[in-house]
């Protein structure tokens, strides 16, 4: 690791890719770099040296991600996994060590490509809520990123009967019949304003009604994760309430660099060849020669005035950014969040060079899917499985850390955190990414830990 955070101090990088970085736009950075803030040097690149006073930028350059990749289940660790999809992370989770004893999905093209490329795998075709969980015992893990959906209410009172008609109530179901020690969520950032806040809070009051305490939420963004895009997940960590003294649970660190749609496309960090050639949508005449019109990272904005209007029709005079309409990829940059499909007028993903879509293999790679997973079904069908997943690599360094997780569990070391204690009841109140700061301290989980039997050294 040393080494590489030796290379890192060397190596520069573009305007776009530090406002990736920071999560901010290219005109932001240009002001920074009129006031002093930042400093290109005379390429007009930046040296990543001279941003490490910038918390994203220092957390790359002295992660612990080689480390991290050490990481080894001391035992087999079985999963299950709803609304299993096309099955990134899945892959991702088998990938960083978890068995995985079933998968539920209900899109049949989706379940046909689990099943041509693990035939080994326990697919349950078909609606969840006809499954029955309970025949399922011992299982350590549960995952699922199911939908973000809107509860019906009764009363003030927030209970997991008040889920019931959403996928959310089989998710919670699933948890309640299984038992797992570890279960993780998966959501589209969105989770955290949907319904003006009232879903957060639903689900968070039934994951306390079920007896898991759920750790400090947190949407992660893939382009640290060895992902070649620009997508946001949130990620709810859940342990059972008997388990929670051996918590030494903590958020994978960053990959020591931003992979681009170079590295998804082209031989290289990502992949031993480039991208094989695949179907795809096609652009009808017109819109192909309008799209040939725009630079590789840019929008319908670089268009002439009068093809902007014919392109944006109405939306030319709404105001906003729309930045993804007529987007073309740059090789220099990640891509934008893939969509259910590249073609769509409010989300273009145009090929950097090419005047066409992104063929179903290139939309795989940048969910950094392997190239030896295909997928069933139409065309829309397997850009909608695609664009449905969670990338493989954000999974494989997720799984990772709820390994070491279990593995604790496993070895039953205990963790001393310190949470905040209501005097009345003396309860464990969950830590929330959502409640003030200040009502909680969180002490460093690796600082004070007290071994209740003999136990094997993690890995």
């Amino acid at each position: 690791m040393k080494g590489s955070v030796i290379s890192m101090f060397k190596e520069t990088i573009s305007e776009s890719l530090l406002a990736d970085i920071m999560s901010v736009s290219k005109r932001t950075v240009g002001s920074w770099k009129k006031n002093g803030k930042v400093n290109p040097l005379k390429n007009g690149l930046y040296s990543l040296s001279d941003l490490v006073y910038f918390p994203q930028v220092k957390a790359m350059m002295e992660s612990n991600w080689d480390k991290e990749q050490e990481i080894k289940p001391i035992k087999k660790y079985s999963s299950i996994e709803l609304f299993a999809g096309a099955g990134g992370l899945a892959i991702g989770l088998e990938k960083a060590g978890f068995n995985a004893v079933a998968l539920s999905e209900i899109d049949k093209n989706a379940c046909s490509t689990l099943r041509k490329n693990k035939p080994e795998w326990n697919i349950l075709e078909g609606d969840v809520s006809n499954i029955d969980f309970t025949v399922y015992k011992n299982i350590d893990f549960l995952s699922g990123g199911f939908p973000c959906q809107a509860f019906s209410y009764a009363g003030n009172k927030l209970g997991f009967k008040d889920t019931r008609g959403t996928l959310f109530f089989e998710f919670a179901r699933a948890i309640k019949e299984i038992k797992p020690k570890v279960f993780l969520g998966e959501n589209v950032k969105g989770l955290l304003t949907h319904d003006n806040g009232k879903t957060l809070e639903t689900i968070k009051s039934v994951i306390q009604g079920l007896g898991y305490t759920l750790i400090e939420p947190r949407v992660l963004k893939a382009i640290f994760y060895r992902v070649p895009q620009k997508r946001e997940r949130l990620f709810l960590v859940c342990i059972r309430n008997d388990l929670v003294k051996y918590n030494n649970f903590e958020w994978p660190e960053p990959f020591n660099r931003i992979l681009t749609v170079k590295d998804a496309l082209k031989k290289g960090a990502l992949y031993e060849s480039d991208c094989p050639d695949s179907q795809g949508q096609v652009y009808p005449e017109r819109k192909k020669k309008i799209l040939s019109m725009v630079p590789p990272g840019g929008c319908w904005v670089d268009l002439p005035d009068d093809i902007q209007r014919e392109y944006m029709q109405k939306s030319y005079f709404m105001g906003g950014g729309k930045t993804g309409m007529a987007r073309r990829l740059s090789y220099d940059s990640p891509s934008l969040t893939l969509t259910c499909a590249p073609a769509q007028k409010q989300t273009e993903r145009c090929h950097p060079e090419e005047t066409r879509p992104l063929t179903v293999r290139e939309y795989a790679r940048i969910q950094t899917f392997p190239d030896n997973w295909g997928f069933v079904g139409s065309v829309s069908s397997q850009y909608k499985q695609i664009g449905n997943a969670v990338p493989v690599n954000l999974a494989h360094a997720m799984g990772k850390k709820l390994i070491s997780l279990l593995n604790n569990i496993e070895n039953r070391i205990e963790v001393f955190e310190s949470y905040q204690i209501e005097e009345k009841e003396k309860t464990v109140i969950q830590m929330s990414l959502f409640e003030s700061k200040g009502k909680y301290k969180l002490k460093t989980h690796n600082k004070k830990i007290q071994r209740t039997q003999k136990a094997t050294p993690l890995i």
